[in-house]
């Protein structure tokens, strides 16, 4: 089972905090301080202490740089990373996230990324913030991280542009597609070194996943808030099996539909690309007997079918459920019989077969052309498929 994280950013997402609460949940802090040095960067001292806030214990972290100016070009953070004694996937991930930040910070000011001059987001313990980590990741192990839904706090920021409303538009520039919920603070509860990166490194946005619960670890901001405890909290553990493929089922209750037509419209589902297609009876409102009709869809599909159903019955609406699903992994082979072939589905299960199907239209093709029935074929390709 792989190891995943769950960031669930109560008080909100910032580098220091995120950092914080690894080495809470176990990372190594020697780990953490020998990331300066990786970069090739002297004087930087990492201390932590721990605090309280809102009665909920927690590590803060303070990163010092003494002789930093806080103003570099994206080309010298590159070059610097790129040159870092780095874990690879650490040096990767950070790579990406400081060039998410320069993406995103030259379409704001309209210059091309190589061009941005970063100026609070060039700081030394920014460098360490991003790679720190992602070594720290990498160090315990984690394969998989889902990140709750992150604050939106409303509020400004005195920055070197001027006066920024809050979140930071780099930081909501680096966060498309992920999950916001609208909070009454006034604070930056998101800062862009913290979304840079979360943007890069969570793969799923939303609830905790199933898992078994090995470590817990809190980090904590500097500020003390009214309304939340300001803290970020890593939930780590080993991912508990879960399904392997999400699908969308779509259904309308019909009672004035014609019998003779239902074969068309599941026909039509099934050629724009349903999984499956079945009507079950239901006894509709005022007592008259009805059916509902069902597809089972991937969810890039979604439309399309919908469009299918109102297009092919007289439904009024479709609704939509998405679903997960387990999945045996598929492949097709073939068996030879006297006059012709048939395709057997196969099912497999961590790579070992658990399923066999003749294709039932080989079969009764086959059937027809030699005389035969359609069972004692089916049988004799099942017998083969069997067959070491």
């Amino acid at each position: 089972m792989s190891r995943v994280v769950y960031l669930d950013c109560v008080g909100g997402l910032a580098g220091d905090m995120l950092l914080a609460a690894l080495l809470d949940a176990g990372a190594e802090l020697d780990t953490l301080r020998s990331v300066p040095a990786a970069l090739g960067i002297d004087g930087v001292e990492i201390g932590v202490e721990r605090v309280e806030r809102q009665g909920i214990g927690a590590l803060h972290l303070a990163i010092d740089a003494p002789h930093d100016h806080d103003h570099r070009h994206y080309a010298e953070i590159r070059n610097l990373v790129a040159r870092a004694d780095l874990p690879e996937s650490a040096r990767t991930r950070s790579l990406d996230a400081f060039a998410r930040l320069a993406e995103v910070e030259g379409g704001i000011h309209g210059v091309p990324p190589d061009d941005v001059h970063f100026h609070e987001l060039g700081s030394l313990d920014t460098l360490v913030d991003v790679c720190g980590a992602f070594v720290l990741l990498d160090e315990l192990g984690v394969e998989r991280v889902v990140c709750s839904p992150l604050p939106f706090a409303r509020g400004f920021v005195s920055a070197a542009h001027g006066v920024l409303p809050l979140p930071a538009p780099a930081t909501l520039g680096l966060l498309r597609g992920a999950s916001l919920v609208g909070v009454d603070t006034e604070a930056e509860l998101v800062t862009p070194t913290g979304a840079a990166i979360v943007a890069t490194v969570a793969d799923v946005w939303g609830a905790l996943p199933p898992l078994t619960l090995e470590a817990v670890g809190y980090g904590a901001g500097t500020k003390d808030f009214e309304d939340r405890p300001n803290v970020v909290r890593v939930v780590l553990g080993a991912e508990a099996e879960r399904p392997t493929g999400r699908v969308v089922l779509l259904e309308t209750n019909l009672d004035d539909f014609p019998p003779e037509l239902v074969p068309d419209a599941v026909e039509s589902c099934f050629d724009a690309g349903a999984l499956d297609v079945w009507t079950a009876p239901v006894q509709m409102k005022k007592g008259r007997p009805g059916f509902v009709l069902s597809v089972l869809a991937r969810p890039e599909k979604q439309g399309v079918l919908a469009r299918v159903l109102l297009d092919e019955t007289s439904a009024l609406g479709v609704r939509v459920s998405r679903l997960e699903r387990y999945e045996l992994e598929r492949e097709e082979r073939s068996v030879d019989l006297a006059g012709g072939s048939v395709r057997i589905k196969v099912g497999l299960l961590d790579g070992r077969v658990v399923n066999l199907a003749p294709e039932h239209d080989d079969c009764a093709a086959l059937a027809r052309s030699t005389g035969r029935s359609v069972k004692s074929v089916w049988a004799e390709a099942l017998a083969r498929a069997q067959t070491p």
